[in-house]
Protein backbone atom coordinates (compact mmCIF):
# COMPACT_ATOMS: atom_id res chain seq x y z
CA UNK A 1 0.00 0.00 0.00
CA UNK A 2 1.35 3.72 -0.83
CA UNK A 3 2.54 5.22 2.54
CA UNK A 4 0.96 8.35 2.25
CA UNK A 5 -2.23 6.19 2.00
CA UNK A 6 -1.68 4.08 5.12
CA UNK A 7 -0.98 7.29 6.86
CA UNK A 8 -4.10 8.62 6.15
CA UNK A 9 -5.99 5.29 6.33
CA UNK A 10 -4.63 5.27 10.39
CA UNK A 11 -5.49 9.01 10.51
CA UNK A 12 -9.10 8.39 9.50
CA UNK A 13 -9.05 5.03 11.55
CA UNK A 14 -7.63 6.79 14.41
CA UNK A 15 -10.13 9.88 14.77
CA UNK A 16 -13.15 7.43 13.85
CA UNK A 17 -12.04 5.53 16.68
CA UNK A 18 -11.38 9.05 19.30
CA UNK A 19 -7.66 8.50 18.92
CA UNK A 20 -7.07 11.69 18.17
CA UNK A 21 -9.56 15.04 18.88
CA UNK A 22 -12.72 14.24 17.67
CA UNK A 23 -14.55 17.54 17.07
CA UNK A 24 -11.70 18.08 13.99
CA UNK A 25 -12.82 14.84 12.03
CA UNK A 26 -16.29 16.58 11.66
CA UNK A 27 -14.41 19.67 9.98
CA UNK A 28 -13.14 17.76 7.05
CA UNK A 29 -16.68 16.30 5.95
CA UNK A 30 -18.56 18.47 3.00
CA UNK A 31 -20.76 16.82 0.47
CA UNK A 32 -19.86 13.54 1.48
CA UNK A 33 -15.49 13.75 1.29
CA UNK A 34 -13.48 15.15 3.44
CA UNK A 35 -11.22 17.70 2.65
CA UNK A 36 -8.15 18.93 4.29
CA UNK A 37 -9.32 22.83 5.22
CA UNK A 38 -7.45 23.58 8.71
CA UNK A 39 -4.41 21.81 8.28
CA UNK A 40 -1.81 21.80 6.33
CA UNK A 41 -1.40 18.35 6.15
CA UNK A 42 1.88 16.57 6.68
CA UNK A 43 1.55 12.62 7.73
CA UNK A 44 4.96 12.94 9.25
CA UNK A 45 3.77 15.77 11.49
CA UNK A 46 0.93 13.66 12.37
CA UNK A 47 3.10 10.83 12.98
CA UNK A 48 5.15 12.07 15.12
CA UNK A 49 2.28 14.34 17.42
CA UNK A 50 0.86 10.85 17.49
CA UNK A 51 4.05 8.79 18.55
CA UNK A 52 4.33 11.84 21.29
CA UNK A 53 1.03 11.02 22.21
CA UNK A 54 1.51 7.27 22.34
CA UNK A 55 5.05 7.71 24.21
CA UNK A 56 6.19 5.26 21.52
CA UNK A 57 9.40 6.15 18.98
CA UNK A 58 9.53 8.62 16.37
CA UNK A 59 8.03 8.55 13.10
CA UNK A 60 9.29 8.10 9.56
CA UNK A 61 8.69 11.24 7.54
CA UNK A 62 6.02 10.63 4.29
CA UNK A 63 4.78 13.08 1.58
CA UNK A 64 3.16 16.45 1.57
CA UNK A 65 -0.36 16.49 0.30
CA UNK A 66 -1.90 19.96 -1.18
CA UNK A 67 -4.72 21.12 1.40
CA UNK A 68 -7.13 21.55 -1.52
CA UNK A 69 -6.90 18.20 -2.69
CA UNK A 70 -9.64 15.23 -1.21
CA UNK A 71 -8.31 12.90 1.18
CA UNK A 72 -10.55 10.21 0.58
CA UNK A 73 -14.14 9.34 -0.44
CA UNK A 74 -16.53 8.91 2.30
CA UNK A 75 -19.28 6.73 2.34
CA UNK A 76 -22.07 6.86 4.87
CA UNK A 77 -22.69 3.30 4.99
CA UNK A 78 -19.24 2.03 4.56
CA UNK A 79 -16.91 4.89 6.03
CA UNK A 80 -13.62 5.07 5.30
CA UNK A 81 -11.52 1.99 3.56
CA UNK A 82 -14.46 -0.08 4.47
CA UNK A 83 -14.81 1.12 8.55
CA UNK A 84 -17.94 1.31 9.01
CA UNK A 85 -19.21 4.28 11.17
CA UNK A 86 -22.00 6.23 12.22
CA UNK A 87 -23.66 9.80 12.54
CA UNK A 88 -22.69 10.94 16.42
CA UNK A 89 -23.05 14.47 17.25
CA UNK A 90 -21.66 14.46 20.63
CA UNK A 91 -22.80 13.06 24.22
CA UNK A 92 -25.03 15.03 26.48
CA UNK A 93 -24.89 16.56 28.91
CA UNK A 94 -27.38 14.65 31.31
CA UNK A 95 -25.55 11.49 29.87
CA UNK A 96 -22.04 12.13 30.81
CA UNK A 97 -23.10 13.38 33.77
CA UNK A 98 -25.07 9.68 34.47
CA UNK A 99 -21.85 8.11 33.17
CA UNK A 100 -19.74 9.91 35.13
CA UNK A 101 -21.86 8.91 38.49
CA UNK A 102 -22.10 5.49 37.87
CA UNK A 103 -17.87 5.59 37.97
CA UNK A 104 -17.80 7.40 41.06
CA UNK A 105 -20.59 5.55 42.76
CA UNK A 106 -20.04 2.01 42.74
CA UNK A 107 -18.78 -0.34 45.60
CA UNK A 108 -17.37 2.34 48.06
CA UNK A 109 -20.80 3.17 49.19
CA UNK A 110 -21.13 0.05 50.78
CA UNK A 111 -17.84 0.55 52.79
CA UNK A 112 -18.89 4.24 53.74
CA UNK A 113 -21.08 3.11 56.99
CA UNK A 114 -17.88 1.81 58.44
CA UNK A 115 -15.72 4.02 57.79
CA UNK A 116 -18.62 6.75 59.56
CA UNK A 117 -18.73 4.30 62.25
CA UNK A 118 -15.28 4.12 62.95
CA UNK A 119 -14.54 7.76 62.40
CA UNK A 120 -17.63 9.11 64.03
CA UNK A 121 -20.34 11.16 62.39
CA UNK A 122 -18.91 14.37 62.82
CA UNK A 123 -15.64 13.98 61.23
CA UNK A 124 -16.57 11.09 58.58
CA UNK A 125 -18.63 13.87 57.12
CA UNK A 126 -16.23 16.15 57.06
CA UNK A 127 -13.90 13.71 55.16
CA UNK A 128 -16.19 12.65 52.67
CA UNK A 129 -16.92 16.16 51.47
CA UNK A 130 -13.08 16.84 51.48
CA UNK A 131 -12.27 13.92 49.75
CA UNK A 132 -14.74 14.91 47.20
CA UNK A 133 -13.12 18.41 46.82
CA UNK A 134 -9.67 17.21 46.76
CA UNK A 135 -11.31 14.89 43.89
CA UNK A 136 -12.54 18.20 42.02
CA UNK A 137 -9.48 19.79 42.40
CA UNK A 138 -7.19 17.09 40.87
CA UNK A 139 -9.52 16.35 38.08
CA UNK A 140 -9.31 20.15 37.09
CA UNK A 141 -6.22 19.85 37.12
CA UNK A 142 -6.23 16.77 34.50
CA UNK A 143 -8.61 18.48 32.17
CA UNK A 144 -6.68 22.00 32.04
CA UNK A 145 -3.12 20.16 31.05
CA UNK A 146 -4.70 17.90 28.18
CA UNK A 147 -6.83 20.74 26.68
CA UNK A 148 -3.85 23.00 27.04
CA UNK A 149 -1.92 20.43 24.90
CA UNK A 150 -4.90 18.40 23.08
CA UNK A 151 -4.11 15.57 24.61
CA UNK A 152 -7.06 12.68 24.81
CA UNK A 153 -6.44 10.35 27.63
CA UNK A 154 -5.01 9.99 31.11
CA UNK A 155 -2.28 7.51 29.94
CA UNK A 156 -1.15 9.75 26.84
CA UNK A 157 -0.97 13.15 29.32
CA UNK A 158 1.18 10.92 31.33
CA UNK A 159 3.55 9.83 28.88
CA UNK A 160 3.97 13.60 27.75
CA UNK A 161 4.60 14.63 31.19
CA UNK A 162 6.95 11.87 32.35
CA UNK A 163 7.68 9.44 28.88
CA UNK A 164 7.19 6.13 28.41
CA UNK A 165 7.38 5.03 31.77
CA UNK A 166 4.84 7.81 33.36
CA UNK A 167 1.99 6.17 30.85
CA UNK A 168 3.07 2.47 31.95
CA UNK A 169 2.63 3.44 35.69
CA UNK A 170 -0.41 5.27 35.10
CA UNK A 171 -1.88 2.21 32.98
CA UNK A 172 -0.43 -0.40 35.45
CA UNK A 173 -2.53 1.72 37.90
CA UNK A 174 -5.74 1.60 36.58
CA UNK A 175 -5.22 -1.82 35.84
CA UNK A 176 -4.94 -2.99 40.13
CA UNK A 177 -7.58 -0.52 41.37
CA UNK A 178 -9.84 -1.76 38.31
CA UNK A 179 -9.46 -4.87 39.17
CA UNK A 180 -9.60 -4.40 42.76
CA UNK A 181 -12.93 -2.67 42.68
CA UNK A 182 -14.47 -4.88 40.21
CA UNK A 183 -13.63 -7.86 42.40
CA UNK A 184 -15.29 -6.16 45.02
CA UNK A 185 -18.61 -6.12 42.89
CA UNK A 186 -18.86 -9.70 42.56
CA UNK A 187 -18.01 -10.01 46.18
CA UNK A 188 -21.41 -7.57 46.94
CA UNK A 189 -23.42 -9.94 44.36
CA UNK A 190 -22.06 -12.74 46.23
CA UNK A 191 -22.99 -11.64 50.29
CA UNK A 192 -26.53 -10.12 48.94
CA UNK A 193 -27.66 -12.79 46.86
CA UNK A 194 -25.92 -16.16 48.65
CA UNK A 195 -24.77 -15.01 51.91
CA UNK A 196 -22.09 -14.15 53.73
CA UNK A 197 -20.05 -15.33 57.32
CA UNK A 198 -18.63 -12.61 59.18
CA UNK A 199 -17.02 -13.54 62.64
CA UNK A 200 -18.87 -16.33 62.44
CA UNK A 201 -22.33 -15.51 62.16
CA UNK A 202 -23.82 -16.25 58.68
CA UNK A 203 -26.17 -13.49 57.57
CA UNK A 204 -28.51 -15.03 54.86
CA UNK A 205 -28.70 -14.08 50.80
CA UNK A 206 -31.79 -13.40 48.97
CA UNK A 207 -32.12 -16.52 47.13
CA UNK A 208 -30.90 -18.77 50.27
CA UNK A 209 -33.48 -16.50 52.24
CA UNK A 210 -36.36 -17.38 49.31
CA UNK A 211 -35.75 -21.02 48.82
CA UNK A 212 -33.18 -22.22 51.12
CA UNK A 213 -29.33 -23.43 50.55
CA UNK A 214 -29.44 -25.21 47.39
CA UNK A 215 -26.40 -25.73 44.77
CA UNK A 216 -27.54 -23.96 42.23
CA UNK A 217 -28.14 -20.28 44.75
CA UNK A 218 -24.23 -21.04 46.30
CA UNK A 219 -21.86 -18.64 45.31
CA UNK A 220 -20.17 -19.88 43.42
CA UNK A 221 -22.86 -21.07 40.91
CA UNK A 222 -24.80 -17.50 41.40
CA UNK A 223 -21.38 -15.52 40.36
CA UNK A 224 -20.70 -17.66 37.28
CA UNK A 225 -24.12 -16.67 36.23
CA UNK A 226 -24.11 -13.52 36.63
CA UNK A 227 -20.89 -13.08 35.03
CA UNK A 228 -21.70 -15.37 31.52
CA UNK A 229 -25.65 -13.62 31.28
CA UNK A 230 -25.57 -10.14 32.50
CA UNK A 231 -21.56 -9.05 32.48
CA UNK A 232 -20.43 -10.61 29.53
CA UNK A 233 -23.12 -8.95 27.03
CA UNK A 234 -22.54 -5.67 28.84
CA UNK A 235 -18.96 -4.77 28.46
CA UNK A 236 -19.11 -6.30 24.73
CA UNK A 237 -20.15 -2.50 23.99
CA UNK A 238 -17.03 -0.52 22.05
CA UNK A 239 -18.34 3.33 22.77
CA UNK A 240 -18.73 4.71 26.36
CA UNK A 241 -21.72 6.62 25.24
CA UNK A 242 -23.82 3.51 24.82
CA UNK A 243 -24.02 2.62 28.27
CA UNK A 244 -25.51 5.83 29.28
CA UNK A 245 -28.90 4.16 29.58
CA UNK A 246 -28.15 2.00 31.37
CA UNK A 247 -25.66 4.32 33.84
CA UNK A 248 -29.12 6.43 34.24
CA UNK A 249 -30.99 3.08 35.65
CA UNK A 250 -27.86 2.14 38.12
CA UNK A 251 -27.56 5.70 39.27
CA UNK A 252 -31.80 6.10 40.27
CA UNK A 253 -31.00 2.19 41.71
CA UNK A 254 -28.29 3.95 43.76
CA UNK A 255 -30.93 6.65 44.99
CA UNK A 256 -33.65 4.13 45.89
CA UNK A 257 -31.29 2.15 48.38
CA UNK A 258 -30.81 6.14 50.35
CA UNK A 259 -34.18 6.69 49.46
CA UNK A 260 -35.30 3.16 51.18
CA UNK A 261 -32.01 3.14 53.98
CA UNK A 262 -33.26 7.09 55.60
CA UNK A 263 -36.60 6.33 55.26
CA UNK A 264 -36.03 3.34 57.90
CA UNK A 265 -33.48 5.05 59.43
CA UNK A 266 -36.06 8.00 60.32
CA UNK A 267 -38.84 5.93 61.25
CA UNK A 268 -36.79 4.36 64.09
CA UNK A 269 -35.43 7.30 65.33
CA UNK A 270 -38.90 8.45 65.76
CA UNK A 271 -39.57 5.23 67.53
CA UNK A 272 -36.79 5.38 69.93
CA UNK A 273 -35.53 2.14 67.97
CA UNK A 274 -32.55 3.59 66.81
CA UNK A 275 -29.19 3.31 68.14
CA UNK A 276 -27.14 6.92 69.88
CA UNK A 277 -24.58 6.97 67.24
CA UNK A 278 -20.91 8.55 68.10
CA UNK A 279 -20.62 11.71 67.08
CA UNK A 280 -16.33 11.72 67.52
CA UNK A 281 -14.35 8.49 67.44
CA UNK A 282 -13.83 6.37 70.74
CA UNK A 283 -9.73 6.15 71.03
CA UNK A 284 -8.93 3.65 74.20
CA UNK A 285 -6.49 0.53 74.15
CA UNK A 286 -8.62 -1.79 71.73
CA UNK A 287 -8.99 1.39 69.46
CA UNK A 288 -6.02 3.03 68.42
CA UNK A 289 -5.76 6.02 66.81
CA UNK A 290 -3.84 4.54 63.81
CA UNK A 291 -6.65 2.69 62.99
CA UNK A 292 -8.67 5.67 62.30
CA UNK A 293 -6.81 5.99 58.91
CA UNK A 294 -7.72 2.51 57.60
CA UNK A 295 -11.14 4.61 56.64
CA UNK A 296 -8.92 6.79 54.04
CA UNK A 297 -8.17 4.03 51.53
CA UNK A 298 -12.04 3.60 51.51
CA UNK A 299 -12.99 7.15 50.99
CA UNK A 300 -10.34 7.37 48.38
CA UNK A 301 -11.62 4.74 46.43
CA UNK A 302 -15.41 5.82 46.89
CA UNK A 303 -14.20 8.92 44.45
CA UNK A 304 -11.82 7.48 41.84
CA UNK A 305 -13.33 8.13 38.53
CA UNK A 306 -10.28 10.12 36.84
CA UNK A 307 -9.82 7.30 34.49
CA UNK A 308 -13.11 7.67 32.66
CA UNK A 309 -13.01 11.31 32.45
CA UNK A 310 -10.85 11.67 29.41
CA UNK A 311 -13.49 9.19 27.69
CA UNK A 312 -16.24 11.43 28.75
CA UNK A 313 -14.84 14.33 27.95
CA UNK A 314 -13.63 13.15 24.17
CA UNK A 315 -17.61 12.50 23.43
CA UNK A 316 -18.87 15.96 24.34
CA UNK A 317 -19.36 18.16 21.46
CA UNK A 318 -18.86 21.17 23.50
CA UNK A 319 -15.57 20.41 25.53
CA UNK A 320 -16.47 23.67 27.79
CA UNK A 321 -19.16 21.59 29.63
CA UNK A 322 -16.82 19.27 31.36
CA UNK A 323 -16.03 21.14 34.47
CA UNK A 324 -19.66 21.68 35.21
CA UNK A 325 -20.49 17.92 34.60
CA UNK A 326 -17.84 16.94 36.97
CA UNK A 327 -18.77 19.57 39.53
CA UNK A 328 -22.46 18.35 39.10
CA UNK A 329 -21.34 14.62 39.48
CA UNK A 330 -19.60 15.16 42.22
CA UNK A 331 -22.00 16.93 44.40
CA UNK A 332 -24.93 14.21 42.99
CA UNK A 333 -22.01 11.32 44.42
CA UNK A 334 -21.22 12.92 47.83
CA UNK A 335 -24.91 13.89 49.14
CA UNK A 336 -25.68 10.03 47.73
CA UNK A 337 -22.60 9.39 49.92
CA UNK A 338 -23.69 11.19 53.30
CA UNK A 339 -27.07 10.03 53.11
CA UNK A 340 -26.04 6.54 52.54
CA UNK A 341 -23.22 6.76 55.32
CA UNK A 342 -25.09 8.76 57.99
CA UNK A 343 -28.53 7.03 57.74
CA UNK A 344 -26.85 3.23 57.37
CA UNK A 345 -25.02 4.40 60.31
CA UNK A 346 -28.31 5.44 62.03
CA UNK A 347 -29.77 2.29 61.36
CA UNK A 348 -27.27 -0.56 62.33
CA UNK A 349 -25.11 1.18 64.81
CA UNK A 350 -22.16 -0.34 66.38
CA UNK A 351 -23.04 -3.52 64.50
CA UNK A 352 -22.19 -2.03 60.95
CA UNK A 353 -21.01 -4.29 58.73
CA UNK A 354 -17.58 -3.46 56.21
CA UNK A 355 -20.33 -4.58 53.68
CA UNK A 356 -23.25 -2.76 54.96
CA UNK A 357 -25.56 -4.91 52.22
CA UNK A 358 -24.74 -8.00 54.68
CA UNK A 359 -26.91 -6.14 57.73
CA UNK A 360 -30.27 -6.23 55.85
CA UNK A 361 -31.14 -9.80 56.82
CA UNK A 362 -32.04 -8.96 60.25
CA UNK A 363 -35.43 -7.65 61.73
CA UNK A 364 -35.61 -3.74 61.11
CA UNK A 365 -38.00 -3.54 63.69
CA UNK A 366 -40.46 -1.72 61.14
CA UNK A 367 -43.54 -3.65 59.65
CA UNK A 368 -42.39 -5.28 55.95
CA UNK A 369 -39.56 -5.41 57.35
CA UNK A 370 -38.36 -8.76 55.22
CA UNK A 371 -39.84 -6.85 52.01
CA UNK A 372 -37.96 -4.13 52.66
CA UNK A 373 -34.60 -6.13 53.58
CA UNK A 374 -35.35 -7.64 49.94
CA UNK A 375 -35.80 -4.43 47.92
CA UNK A 376 -32.71 -2.75 49.15
CA UNK A 377 -30.07 -5.32 48.52
CA UNK A 378 -31.62 -6.75 45.29
CA UNK A 379 -31.72 -2.82 43.83
CA UNK A 380 -28.26 -2.38 44.93
CA UNK A 381 -27.20 -5.39 43.41
CA UNK A 382 -28.74 -4.25 40.32
CA UNK A 383 -26.77 -1.43 40.50
CA UNK A 384 -23.34 -2.86 40.93
CA UNK A 385 -24.17 -4.83 37.91
CA UNK A 386 -24.64 -2.37 35.92
CA UNK A 387 -21.92 -0.28 37.35
CA UNK A 388 -19.01 -3.22 36.16
CA UNK A 389 -19.49 -2.43 32.49
CA UNK A 390 -18.77 1.41 32.55
CA UNK A 391 -15.47 0.35 35.12
CA UNK A 392 -14.75 -2.60 33.14
CA UNK A 393 -14.60 -0.40 29.58
CA UNK A 394 -10.98 1.54 31.32
CA UNK A 395 -10.21 -1.55 32.45
CA UNK A 396 -9.91 -3.28 29.30
CA UNK A 397 -8.43 -0.26 27.46
CA UNK A 398 -5.44 0.29 30.05
CA UNK A 399 -4.72 -3.57 30.03
CA UNK A 400 -4.96 -3.80 26.29
CA UNK A 401 -2.56 -0.55 26.09
CA UNK A 402 0.10 -2.16 28.78
CA UNK A 403 0.50 -5.35 26.61
CA UNK A 404 -0.06 -3.96 23.25
CA UNK A 405 1.57 -0.34 23.60
CA UNK A 406 2.00 -0.20 19.69
CA UNK A 407 -0.86 -2.28 18.28
CA UNK A 408 -4.14 -0.22 17.13
CA UNK A 409 -7.43 0.64 18.87
CA UNK A 410 -8.62 -2.66 20.92
CA UNK A 411 -11.95 -1.99 19.48
CA UNK A 412 -10.80 -2.71 15.50
CA UNK A 413 -9.62 -6.01 16.85
CA UNK A 414 -12.54 -8.17 16.99
CA UNK A 415 -10.25 -11.38 18.11
CA UNK A 416 -7.84 -9.09 20.72
CA UNK A 417 -11.29 -7.87 22.15
CA UNK A 418 -12.57 -11.04 23.21
CA UNK A 419 -9.72 -12.58 24.19
CA UNK A 420 -8.86 -10.12 26.44
CA UNK A 421 -12.57 -9.17 28.14
CA UNK A 422 -12.93 -12.88 28.51
CA UNK A 423 -9.31 -13.46 30.38
CA UNK A 424 -10.32 -10.27 32.65
CA UNK A 425 -13.77 -11.88 33.52
CA UNK A 426 -12.34 -14.89 34.46
CA UNK A 427 -9.58 -13.33 36.61
CA UNK A 428 -12.04 -11.43 38.66
CA UNK A 429 -14.69 -13.93 38.74
CA UNK A 430 -11.69 -16.55 40.53
CA UNK A 431 -10.40 -13.85 42.70
CA UNK A 432 -14.03 -13.05 44.15
CA UNK A 433 -14.62 -16.86 44.76
CA UNK A 434 -11.56 -16.31 47.18
CA UNK A 435 -11.07 -12.94 48.88
CA UNK A 436 -13.21 -13.15 51.83
CA UNK A 437 -13.81 -9.25 52.54
CA UNK A 438 -14.25 -6.30 50.79
CA UNK A 439 -12.70 -3.89 53.44
CA UNK A 440 -9.34 -6.03 52.22
CA UNK A 441 -9.59 -5.50 49.05
CA UNK A 442 -10.69 -1.57 49.46
CA UNK A 443 -7.21 -1.15 51.51
CA UNK A 444 -5.04 -2.62 49.01
CA UNK A 445 -5.92 -0.79 46.08
CA UNK A 446 -7.22 2.06 47.91
CA UNK A 447 -3.86 2.56 49.88
CA UNK A 448 -1.82 1.93 46.23
CA UNK A 449 -3.43 2.34 42.80
CA UNK A 450 -6.52 4.32 43.63
CA UNK A 451 -4.36 7.25 45.71
CA UNK A 452 -1.76 7.55 42.67
CA UNK A 453 -4.62 7.34 40.22
CA UNK A 454 -6.54 10.04 41.97
CA UNK A 455 -3.94 12.59 43.46
CA UNK A 456 -0.65 11.81 42.96
CA UNK A 457 -0.33 11.40 39.26
CA UNK A 458 -2.73 14.95 38.75
CA UNK A 459 -0.28 16.78 41.05
CA UNK A 460 2.75 15.31 39.96
CA UNK A 461 1.64 16.35 36.07
CA UNK A 462 0.63 20.29 37.64
CA UNK A 463 4.24 20.24 38.94
CA UNK A 464 5.95 19.73 36.39
CA UNK A 465 3.64 21.49 34.38
CA UNK A 466 4.61 21.08 30.68
CA UNK A 467 2.04 23.23 29.50
CA UNK A 468 2.16 26.16 31.26
CA UNK A 469 -1.06 26.35 33.10
CA UNK A 470 -0.17 25.65 36.63
CA UNK A 471 -0.47 28.40 38.68
CA UNK A 472 0.93 29.25 42.31
CA UNK A 473 -2.17 27.96 44.26
CA UNK A 474 -1.99 24.55 42.12
CA UNK A 475 1.36 24.14 43.05
CA UNK A 476 0.26 24.43 47.13
CA UNK A 477 -2.22 22.35 46.22
CA UNK A 478 -0.24 19.89 44.07
CA UNK A 479 2.55 19.59 46.97
CA UNK A 480 -0.22 19.19 49.72
CA UNK A 481 -2.33 16.24 47.48
CA UNK A 482 1.15 14.34 47.37
CA UNK A 483 1.91 14.68 51.28
CA UNK A 484 -1.59 13.83 52.67
CA UNK A 485 -2.09 11.12 50.25
CA UNK A 486 1.72 9.39 51.21
CA UNK A 487 1.37 9.86 54.81
CA UNK A 488 -2.18 8.85 55.87
CA UNK A 489 -2.24 5.81 53.42
CA UNK A 490 1.29 4.54 54.50
CA UNK A 491 -0.20 4.67 57.81
CA UNK A 492 -3.37 2.93 56.91
CA UNK A 493 -1.43 0.14 55.06
CA UNK A 494 0.74 -0.63 58.08
CA UNK A 495 -2.06 -0.65 60.35
CA UNK A 496 -3.73 -3.13 58.24
CA UNK A 497 -0.78 -5.08 58.21
CA UNK A 498 -0.53 -5.29 61.69
CA UNK A 499 -3.93 -6.22 61.85
CA UNK A 500 -3.53 -9.15 59.85
CA UNK A 501 -0.70 -10.37 62.04
CA UNK A 502 -2.51 -10.26 65.31
CA UNK A 503 -5.99 -11.85 63.05
CA UNK A 504 -3.11 -14.85 62.37
CA UNK A 505 -1.89 -15.18 65.49
CA UNK A 506 -5.27 -15.12 67.29
CA UNK A 507 -6.18 -18.23 64.69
Amino acid sequence: MDPWVLAVHNFYKAMILDETTPHAAFAYKKGGVFFQDKWNWDSAVFEEKRSKQMGIGDASPSETRDEAMPLLPFNEEHGILGYSIHEFNGASFSGAVFNLSTTIVGAGIMALPASIKMLGIVPGILMIVLVAFLTEASIDMLLRCSHEGEITSYGRLMGDSFGRWGRIALQASVVINNLGVMIVYMIIIGDVLSGTSTNGVHHRGVFEGWFGSQLWNSRPVVLLATTIFVFAPLVSFKKLDSLKYTSAISVALAVVFVVITAGIAIVRLFQGTAEIPKLFPKIDENNSIWELFTAVPVLVTAYICHYNVHSIDNELEDRTQTKPIVQTSLALCSTVYVATGLFAYLLFGEGTLSDVLANFDSDLRIPFSDVFNDVVRVSYVVHVMLVFPIVFFALRLNFDGLLFPTSGHISLDNRRFTIISISLLVVIYLAANFIPSIWDAFQVTGATAAVLIGFIFPAMIILRDSYGVATKRDKILAVTMIVLAVLSNLVALYTDALNIIYRKAEV
